[in-house]
């Protein structure tokens, strides 16, 4: 496996470079197909950040992100273990869906017998948008339990969306003229 590391302002140290060779070549366990993954070490705040994408066959993409207090060993520790339960999510449904096929034959075939399509819109939906204030589509998004929400804002007039972050707050995109 291909392993490219890259530091953000951090110098990275050959003891971090074994440890994160050592600790991602063990997903290929899991997948054969795993070639490369690229990883990004920085520091945040007082934490210390590691991600980690790796491209599958069949267009997949696996990718985490974790944050540690103490150091980037423990963050490596953690982004590794989010990565497999991505794989492990991605096996059962998989599984579930192809019962007599084997996952690894599977994820092979999908990269070689499939030629990659441009994604097609295959719904399109249409609603009707009355102006509402930021607060009041705020609720709206939570009582349809979606984690974004496209209006009309009654301040301005124009489209706004409100989403969900990951950290749990929200953020309003609003287009600048």
């Amino acid at each position: 496996m291909k392993i490219a590391i890259r530091g953000k302002n951090v110098a990275v140290t050959d003891g971090l470079k074994s440890y994160l060779e050592k600790k991602l070549t063990k997903l290929t366990r899991y997948f054969d197909s795993i070639q490369e993954a690229q990883v990004a070490v920085s520091t945040v705040g007082e934490g210390f950040a590691v991600e980690v994408t790796i491209p599958l066959n069949g267009g997949m993409i696996l990718r985490g992100e974790e944050v540690s207090r103490e150091n980037f060993f423990e963050a490596v520790d953690l982004v590794v273990e989010k990565l497999e339960k991505q794989i492990h999510k991605q096996r059962t449904k998989l599984y579930r869906k192809f019962r007599n096929q084997g996952l690894k034959d599977l994820i092979a075939s999908m990269g070689e017998n499939e030629k990659r399509e441009e994604p097609v819109i295959v719904r399109t939906k249409r609603f009707a948008m009355k102006p509402m204030a930021v607060d009041e589509a705020v609720l709206q998004m939570n009582l349809l339990g979606h984690d974004f929400f496209v209006f009309t804002n009654s301040e301005t007039g124009q489209v706004n969306v409100i989403y969900r972050r990951k950290d749990g707050n929200l953020g309003l995109i609003e287009p600048e003229m």
